[in-house]
């Protein structure tokens, strides 16, 4: 079969590889739709020792059952493999399990790939009318669903009457800012440093407000009930607590390193609820594919798909910002 292979640094090939063989409790898809994710792109520059070379990248996938009594089915892929037996994951709380492992991370191949091999518990069914590159958004925009579940506990009125913001404009962003008016924000301030990215924003949604952190155009001090911040840069921690007002809470989702940034002071005096977000529960997933199939979230005109054939340009377009795209899957 054909596969997207990560070779080094800033180098991906398409070439022949093995086909997948599966194992006990394991099925097999045929991938037709994979997305490029914020932390492929981490690998592709070398800065994740966890991506070995040569590997098979990509956790954002959807593709129609091949192996076992189910065959035929339509199907999305929760990447994220747990143990199932620590209290986390008993009580429902699978995102913080300690053995926590990854599809497209070593030694599991990712689905940049014609098939793969994926427990039969990660799967989840779509519906007829569900298009491939939709469906391979569940893993991306669970994220942005769980951090706003998050959000949403925290506050301390309802998110209808709430000031929010989002820093970051790229997909987990965007998709936070959609699924936030899908749960009935009004209005969300989307903050993003570059022009083509807060087009893209803007013409996502007419709820959305997109403006430039570093313009003229500033959201005033102490203004915002609920800020999530999906970048994680000590610019964008700084930026949460100064547009923080008394009470709010901050959802940190970036996965960038540092703590640069978090005023302690502030978040005590103020009483400001500074907590973190990460992946998804399998109930966040599943809600999250419904969401994406009654096409709440618009008209997902921030999404681009390529053929895997071309998903090395795909990686360098991304990486020179060569795209207006916040998102773009490959497709088989």
């Amino acid at each position: 079969m054909k596969a997207l292979v990560y070779l080094g640094k800033e180098s991906m090939g398409y070439r022949d590889v093995p086909e997948p063989e599966a194992a006990s409790g394991g099925v097999i898809v045929k991938v037709h739709a994979c997305g490029i994710c914020g932390s492929d792109m981490h690998g592709y520059h070398g800065h994740d020792p966890r991506r070995v070379p040569p590997m098979i990248m990509g956790h954002e996938m959807a593709g129609v059952l091949e192996s076992g009594p189910s065959a035929g089915r339509r199907v999305t892929i929760n990447p994220l493999l747990t143990c199932g037996r620590c209290n986390e994951c008993l009580s429902g709380a699978p995102q913080l399990c300690e053995e926590q492992r990854n599809i497209g991370l070593p030694p599991h191949a990712g689905g940049f790939a014609d098939r793969i091999v994926v427990p039969g518990t990660s799967l989840v069914e779509i519906p007829d009318h569900m298009d491939f590159p939709t469906a391979a958004l569940s893993e991306p925009v669970a994220v942005a669903y769980h951090a706003v579940q998050i959000g949403m506990r925290n506050l301390r009125r309802p998110l209808s009457a709430a000031r929010v913001v989002v820093l970051g404009g790229g997909a987990i962003g965007l998709a936070t800012a959609l699924v936030a008016i899908t749960q009935g924000a009004a209005t969300v301030m989307l903050g993003e440093t570059s022009a083509t990215r807060r087009a893209t924003a803007q013409a996502a949604s007419d709820a959305i407000v997109a403006y430039d952190p570093l313009g003229e155009a500033q959201i005033e001090p102490a203004s915002a009930d609920l800020i999530f911040d999906a970048v994680g840069a000590r610019a964008t921690r700084e930026a949460a607590f100064r547009l923080a007002r008394r009470g709010a809470t901050i959802v940190h989702l970036g996965l960038l390193p540092g703590s640069e940034g978090v005023d302690v002071r502030r978040m005590t005096l103020a009483e400001i609820a500074f907590v973190g977000s990460y992946c998804y529960s399998m109930t966040d997933f599943r809600e999250t594919v419904a969401l994406l199939a009654s096409n709440r979230l618009g008209p997902l005109n921030w999404v681009e798909t390529r053929p895997m054939a071309e998903g090395a340009k795909a990686f360098a377009d991304l990486d020179r910002g060569d795209t207006s795209a916040a998102k773009i899957v490959l497709m088989n």
